[in-house]
Parts: structure tokens; sequence; C-alpha cells
């Protein structure tokens, strides 16, 4: 089991490799680690992201075949059954670090305030379900000034969003709240900046 502090600082150089464009995991897996993988995996951090194409973790954080366990959709958004995919990945592979990842740009969020600014009532029921959960997270930040300049709120909208879905994990889970408490689970916040590349981790404990 790899410590939640120890999967962090891979996260962050990785990430720093795939800034620089050095790569230091085998895009294409040797058949010897695909064998080794046939029965067993020790992803050694989950990570929720966006489904948006451009964000995907593997790349982002320059790991190979195995090394994470990650689950994707669209407004990296808390729901029963990602919160039980979180569960299942801490559960059987002892995987103690968990990354909450949104990004730039994200259509999620601007298609959550164009709602919110001006709703459709034609909207389809399954979309409306993915912008029902982000909305808490971001019409509270349409009553302060942000609602004057569109881009501030997009960019402010991302990271609270991202801070509720943690937050959703740290205590909306009596699985993952034990294992915060007793196993030093740790739940953390990080934004994927599309212009640059490089991630941003955010509400990490001291």
């Amino acid at each position: 089991m790899i410590p939640a502090r120890e999967a962090l600082d891979r996260l962050r150089e990785g990430n720093l490799r795939f800034t620089a464009n050095v790569h230091g995991s085998d895009p294409f897996p040797s058949q010897r680690r695909r064998v080794e993988l046939t029965n067993t995996q020790e992803p050694f951090a989950i990570i929720l992201g966006c489904s948006d194409a451009r964000v995907p973790a593997e790349l982002v954080f320059d790991q190979g075949l195995g090394d994470l366990f990650v689950i994707r959709v669209a407004g990296n958004i808390v729901a029963p059954s990602l919160v039980g995919s979180v569960e299942f990945a801490a559960l059987r592979f002892g995987t103690r670090l968990v990354v909450v990842l949104g990004h730039s740009q994200c259509g999620a969020i601007a298609a959550t305030l164009e709602e919110l600014r001006q709703p459709n009532p034609n909207q389809s029921r399954n979309l409306r379900a993915i912008v029902d959960r982000v909305r808490p997270s971001v019409e509270g930040l349409l009553e302060t000034d942000l609602r004057n300049d569109l881009d501030a709120l997009r960019k402010q909208a991302v990271r609270a969003n991202v801070r509720v879905s943690a937050n959703h994990l740290r205590h909306g889970s009596e699985v993952l709240e034990h294992l915060i408490e007793a196993e030093d689970l740790l739940v953390v916040g990080a934004e994927y900046f599309v212009e640059t590349g490089g991630v941003e981790f955010f509400d990490v404990p001291g």
C-alpha cells in the first residue's frame, strides 16, 4: 500500500514530466506488464475526473497501465454509483489517495451557468441530471459580483464544483469517512489547466 502523501508526490512529479514533454512511463506496456496485471492490480491513486477528451488522467500524470483507478463523468460530479466506485477501489485495492480532478474550460460548468442564467425548458432530462448535480456548487456565485464577469465566474465555478464533490466524498460515505479517520485516506481537489497542461492541487491538509 502506497501512503497518500507519497502517491500525491508521484502525481505531482508525473505532471511535471507531462508539462516538460518528458515521459517516464512507457506508452506501450510490455507483455510482461500486461501479464502481471492479469489477475491483480494495485492502483496508487483514485482519480474522479471529467470526461472531457482533453483531460486523460493517465497522460496528464504520466502514469502507466495499472497505476491509476480512473472514474470519468462530465463535470466530475458525485452520484451514488461514483461514490461506490471510489469505495470499491479504496476497499479492494487499498488505494489511499482520491483526487477530484476538475479542469479549466469545463463544458459541464459552462452548461450549468448557462442554464442558471437562461433556463432551457427543452433540455434532455439526462443532461439536466448532470446540470442539477453541478448547480448547488455554483449557483451561489451568481449572487456575487462575479455575475458581471463571465470569465472569472467560470474559473471560480470550476474550483467550487471540485470542492463540493470532494466534500461529498469526505462526508457522504460512511465507508470513506471510516477510511479517512482510521486508515489515512486522503481526498484532495485539483484543477487541470488545458492551456498549459499543469495541475494545481488544493485543499490538501497540512
